[in-house]
């Protein structure tokens, strides 16, 4: 069985800005197969608000930056998606 120290020195080096990331990999990841544009562009925008609405106290600014694109690209895939 694993310590309790040793998960909480494994989990001091990631912040939320890395827990967010995770969520939006493994997401586009369980969307692939679906071969959705619009569905991969909906994960994108929202991603993106959720990487611009979450607290800057918690994580570095080019994560919080990171939403920018992520808001632009996948508001430009949905409108080129049929």
């Amino acid at each position: 069985m694993i310590s309790p120290l040793v998960i909480d020195t494994f989990l001091l080096d990631y912040h939320l800005g890395h827990v967010i990331l995770f969520g939006l990999v493994v997401s586009l990841l369980g969307a692939a197969p679906l071969k959705s544009q619009k569905t991969i562009a909906s994960i994108l925008a929202v991603f993106g608000v959720v990487f611009l609405m979450a607290p800057y106290t918690t994580m570095p600014p080019t994560f919080i930056l990171l939403g920018i694109p992520l808001v632009l690209i996948g508001t430009l895939l949905w409108t080129m998606s049929r």
